[in-house]
């Protein structure tokens, strides 16, 4: 449970590092990522700890009412006119544009971070070695075993037919005895892809502050392009 910031997946490329090897890297663009909330874990109201980020804005024309006014405090509405006049305290606004994207990052104690405030790269990842990158696989449809889970298909010499990919028996894997049905988690044919995936402990080869881009050594889920969600690792060697 740490704070991570919100970026797009730029692409891959390698880098030089200092011992002049070179490093297989992938360009992320991170933030700046303004805060629209944060959950102090009252059990009156969310009952977690977490803090909202939002990342690119969005054009006022394209956003509905409830993203403006989840971010503007100016914007007057019935509702909070009656909440007002019943002493209902108003949550702070951040007073940024409407939010494409927006994600919260779960805690385990209060942040010191304020309703607004603009959080960069090197407020989160200065002096981090290694993070966790959470996205979206890229999308493959309905496939077959042998692309979707690596089978080696049936035999393929004389007398096979037409059976080269085929799975194979269900019955020797699944036994008849109990329900009768093939059990639950087989390997089979499907969808493959288009799944939320996280993965752990990459690198951190360089930061740059100036273009808000962070360099990570390894691929990341999503194509470039991709909403990503990157926090510093908290996995242990």
């Amino acid at each position: 449970m740490a704070l991570g910031l919100l970026g797009f997946k730029v692409g891959m490329t390698a880098v030089f590092v200092e011992n002049g090897n070179a490093e297989p890297v992938t360009v992320i663009e991170l933030g700046p990522c303004p805060v629209l909330q944060i959950k102090d874990g009252s059990p009156n109201k969310d009952g977690y700890i977490a803090i909202q980020l939002g990342f690119k804005d969005k054009p006022r024309k394209n956003a509905i009412r409830s993203e403006q006014g989840h971010v503007a405090s100016k914007l007057a509405s019935k509702r909070k006119e009656k909440r007002q006049k019943a002493g209902v305290a108003i949550s702070p606004k951040a007073d940024v544009e409407p939010q494409r994207h927006i994600r919260e990052f779960r805690l385990s104690e209060v942040p010191t971070h304020k309703v607004g405030d603009i959080l960069k790269v090197a407020d989160v990842f200065e002096g981090v070695l290694s993070v966790d990158v959470i996205g979206t696989t890229k999308g493959r449809g309905y496939q077959g075993v042998m692309k979707r889970h690596n089978f080696d298909g049936l035999p393929a010499a004389h007398g096979a037919k037409k059976v080269h990919r085929q799975a194979g028996s269900t019955s020797s894997l699944a036994s008849n005895r109990g329900s009768g049905r093939p059990k639950k988690g087989l390997k089979r044919a499907g969808q493959y892809g288009n799944t939320r995936t996280t993965i752990r402990n990459l690198k951190v080869i360089k930061i740059d502050v100036e273009n808000n881009l962070i360099l990570v050594r390894g691929s990341v889920p999503g194509f470039n392009g991709a909403l990503v969600m990157v926090r510093p690792t908290n996995m242990k060697k």
